[in-house]
């Protein structure tokens, strides 16, 4: 598989043409006095989009990316942009590392030191991986599908492809939000490839076939009574993502203020900073990572990304199970905290970690806590 050196360069013409964008924004009114309780908070907003307009280097946000390997290779014909920094100890273990939405590659960024270089940050150099971040199809530089059919089951068999054409005929994966999705049909699809998979998400649509012999437990019900309450209180993102992508798409695609707006608030109400956005990111993390959807122009595609699996839900038939071992790292502040026991019924479980703090953007948030479960689950795995 032939890959090609990646550096971004966004125009400066694009750059000027956000900025007159942002400064013209057309704000909405809002009820006095209930900031958050609707939604993005306008007072909030209007501080963010200006310190956007005014304050952010995106140029040295660029010039920061591009200090890491970046390639651009075609698994499956689809352009698919990748980060593979190899790891700095005697046999760097392969791990490919998937992200899910609204966040993008830039989310394992903090994480890649601890990962790659552990002596760096005071732990063993025998845990050293070669990492590999892909970019989801239709996600920042990767290509936009022009047609329906990728999903996380096809996007598995990408990754499965492109890890083998780098040389890792055995590999493992890991992944939250979208990425937990692919990371399963990764090593659902692939066993002969993944030895295991790291977890810190548990995909939505996740549907054991049940058991007679086996009824829900009380901790089962309780928290499918939870994530029924979630759907209804705050998945309305997710709804119109899976049934309408391309209707929102439009104002999306045209307005940084309200991008920023759509996706900014799921950092504040997924993360561990009980209301406080800047406690658990600085604003420039947030800016690079929103930038990269502007200037890409994927919101469309990846929203699309959440139709295309709905129509192929992560469903197990009787009986059926994922044998390559999993590690599950439940953050005390993530959107959704199954039981052991529910992911027991498809997955053999071979490390559980409850998290003392951190949330759905764990790498991110905790990098040293994630990377130090992580290493600790493929320890053992390592050929």
């Amino acid at each position: 598989m032939h890959a090609t050196p990646f550096q971004i360069a966004v125009p400066d013409s694009e750059l000027a043409t956000l900025a007159q964008r942002l400064r013209h924004t057309r704000w909405p009114d809002e009820y006095a006095d209930e900031p958050w309780a609707l939604g993005t908070d306008m007072a909030w907003l209007r501080d963010f989009v200006h310190y956007w307009a005014t304050g952010y280097d995106w140029r040295a946000a660029e010039q920061r990316l591009n200090a890491e390997p970046q390639f651009i290779a075609r698994p499956g014909g689809l352009r698919i942009h990748y980060l593979h920094r190899r790891g700095t100890g005697p046999k760097p273990y392969p791990l490919v590392v998937t992200h899910g939405w609204p966040g993008s590659f830039v989310e394992f960024l903090p994480l890649l030191e601890h990962l790659c270089d552990p002596a760096s940050v005071g732990a063993d150099p025998a845990d050293a991986f070669d990492v590999v971040v892909p970019s989801l199809p239709g996600f920042g530089f990767s290509e936009r599908p022009s047609r329906p059919g990728t999903s996380a089951v096809q996007t598995a068999d990408l990754w499965a492809e492109l890890m083998r054409g780098l040389g890792y005929e055995r590999f493992g994966a890991q992944g939250g939000d979208l990425g937990a999705y692919v990371s399963i049909e990764l090593a659902r699809r692939h066993p002969k490839n993944v030895d295991g998979i790291h977890l810190n998400f548990l995909p939505s649509s996740y549907d054991p076939s049940l058991d007679a012999a086996a009824p829900l437990t009380d901790a089962e019900c309780a928290f499918l009574d939870e994530k029924t309450q979630w759907a209804a209180l705050e998945g309305g993102y997710a709804h119109v993502h899976s049934t309408r992508p391309q209707t929102a798409s439009y104002a999306l695609n045209d307005s940084p203020a309200g991008l920023a707006a759509w996706i900014v608030e799921k950092f504040r109400a997924w993360s561990d900073c009980d209301g406080d956005i800047e406690r658990a990111f600085k604003k420039d993390e947030l800016l690079t990572n929103l930038s990269l959807y502007w200037h890409t122009q994927t919101i469309g595609s990846a929203m699309r990304f959440y139709w295309e699996n709905r129509l192929q839900p992560l469903r197990f038939a009787a009986g059926e199970r994922v044998s390559a071992p999993l590690a599950f790292a439940r953050f005390p502040k993530e959107i959704s905290r199954p039981p052991q026991s529910w992911i027991g019924r498809v997955f053999d479980i071979a490390q559980w970690t409850d998290m003392p703090r951190g949330g759905h953007f764990a790498a991110l948030e905790q990098p040293a806590l994630m990377a130090e479960d992580i290493r600790r689950f493929f320890r053992p795995l390592r050929g």
